[in-house]
């Protein structure tokens, strides 16, 4: 089912809503649920209920905060240290989601990072592919603090303090950050040598440095169709045009060759060409300054506000949803006291709530059918049957590596409270503490990160406009590898045994 899933959306075959939803409904019946996948789907819907909530008003809380201008300083500032390079800009968007990504919720980490870096890369013409790759990267890396999900549930699992199994894995961390800031180089070369460099003012140069004038010319104005086939979520971007024409795309796999929101056409070969100086494209984004619906003098007053919201987030006293509810009420009656101008604030934001909402629920059903039918607890007993016990001296390398497709496969819940405690009890018996297989679980985490099941995920690919599959194209190998090294180094440095 999964696989099946994962073809469907990686060849363009389905929207990810539609295959989320039909894939494992075809599978369940065949699985003999029958009638029963209503309750499934609606028992896993409900718990669902509470992240939708989140994600829709956190993008009406942070789109507000786009529409008056509370990140276009920060903008400017990126743009100012990053000299409109667009490997610097790669890498400073590591450098961001990682920085926020210390907060333990994804979802906001990529509310922020694409709110105050997207319309640089659509200004630019970068991929947006990028963007959601090395941001996804990051957060999936730093998914393991000890305050995050996975290094949670491993400690409640096998009852362990979470800082004795965050603590040995800090040079791990550190080696998986470093190899996510080597990618996030490398794709940013990579976008360099494709559309060259950029002058103070944002006018294209040649890759010799000098100045290019009003065009690219037609090497570097080319992209890959996987990096420009827009997502079916109509994203923040889509939002009255302000970062471009980034929501006008289709997710059926046919689309513009030229990034969304670049100042190009296409010639007749499909062939991207830079018709005007990259400058005049700014007056169509988030950093125009002529737009209505900027409230300079309220920015101390937003700033404040945003940072009240953030402290609540992580003290966790209230539930996060109606922190966000909250915020987004108080923004709303601050900076557009009109009803009107308040209903109009709504509805400008609705194509992004719908997109990742609609992308949230549909995930219910393939949740609630591999819950339901029991497919979790199958996969989870077939794998303990096939270890051969000769292998279990290296039952805590065994788990790392079975932690990087199984997190991505099910939810964080069902391997480290179905899957792990058994795999622990079978390591006591060759004296592995549960805690250094805890260690071991959390290693997969930059790919499970990257998981359909996962919301944030959803989030991201949605607010970028991105197709789901074109994410995991580019992010899959790359998340393997740094799980990979972060079990190397934690074998290497001895918080992970070997034999």
């Amino acid at each position: 089912m999964i696989v099946t899933f994962m073809v469907l959306i990686m060849t363009k075959k389905l929207t990810p809503v539609v295959a989320l939803i039909l894939v494992p409904t075809i599978f369940g019946l065949f699985a003999g649920a029958g009638l029963g996948l209503g309750d499934m789907v609606m028992e896993s819907v409900g718990k669902l209920a509470p992240t939708a909530a989140l994600l829709m008003f956190a993008i009406i809380y942070f789109g507000i905060m786009i529409d008056v201008g509370l990140f276009d300083p920060l903008v400017r500032f990126i743009l100012k240290v990053a000299g409109n390079d667009p490997a610097k800009i790669v890498v400073g968007t590591a450098l961001l989601a990682g920085a926020v990504s210390l907060d333990g919720d994804g979802s906001t980490t990529f509310i922020v990072t694409t709110a105050a870096l997207l319309p640089i890369y659509l200004r630019l013409g970068m991929s947006p592919v990028v963007l959601t790759c090395v941001a996804g990267l990051a957060n999936g890396t730093l998914n393991i603090v000890p305050w995050g999900g996975p290094t949670v549930r491993a400690a409640a699992a096998l009852k362990v303090d979470a800082s004795a199994i965050f603590v040995p894995m800090i040079p791990s961390l550190i080696a998986g950050l470093v190899i996510v800031f080597l990618f996030a180089w490398m794709l940013g070369l990579a976008e360099r040598k494709r559309l060259g460099r950029f002058d103070a003012d944002g006018s294209p140069l040649g890759t010799d440095g000098t100045l290019a004038g009003t065009t690219f010319g037609r090497a570097r104005g080319t992209t890959d169709t996987d990096d420009a086939t827009p997502g079916s979520g109509s994203g923040l971007a889509g939002s009255r045009g302000r970062f471009g024409s980034a929501g006008t795309g289709s997710s059926s796999g046919t689309a513009s060759s030229t990034p969304a929101g670049s100042p190009a056409t296409v010639d007749a070969s499909g062939v991207a060409v830079i018709t005007q100086p990259i400058a005049t494209a700014m007056s169509d984004t988030m950093l125009d300054s002529d737009r209505p619906t900027l409230r300079p003098k309220l920015i101390w007053f937003n700033l404040a506000l945003t940072l009240a919201v953030m402290t609540l987030l992580v003290l966790d006293l209230v539930p996060l949803f109606y922190v966000f509810m909250i915020g987004s009420a108080i923004a709303l009656l601050v900076n557009f006291p009109k009803m009107k101008s308040q209903a109009s604030e709504i509805v400008a934001h609705a194509p992004s709530v719908v997109g990742v909402v609609s992308m949230v629920l549909a995930a219910g059903v393939l949740i609630g059918v591999l819950d339901g039918t029991g497919m979790v607890d199958a996969m989870a007993n077939w794998l303990v049957e096939v270890i051969p016990a000769s292998m279990g001296p290296f039952l805590a390398v065994i788990t790392g590596l079975l932690s990087i497709p199984m997190t991505f496969f099910m939810s964080n819940d069902a391997f480290y409270f179905g899957i792990l405690p058994v795999l622990s009890q079978s390591a006591a018996n060759f004296g592995i503490d549960p805690v250094e297989m805890a260690r071991a679980s959390i290693t997969g985490q930059p790919v499970h990160l990257q998981s359909p099941l996962v919301p944030a995920i959803l989030l991201l690919v949605s607010l970028a406009n991105v197709n789901l599959g074109d994410h995991h194209k580019k992010v899959l190998w790359r998340a393997a590898i740094v799980s990979v090294v972060m079990l190397v180094v934690g074998v290497l440095v001895g918080s992970i045994p070997w034999g």
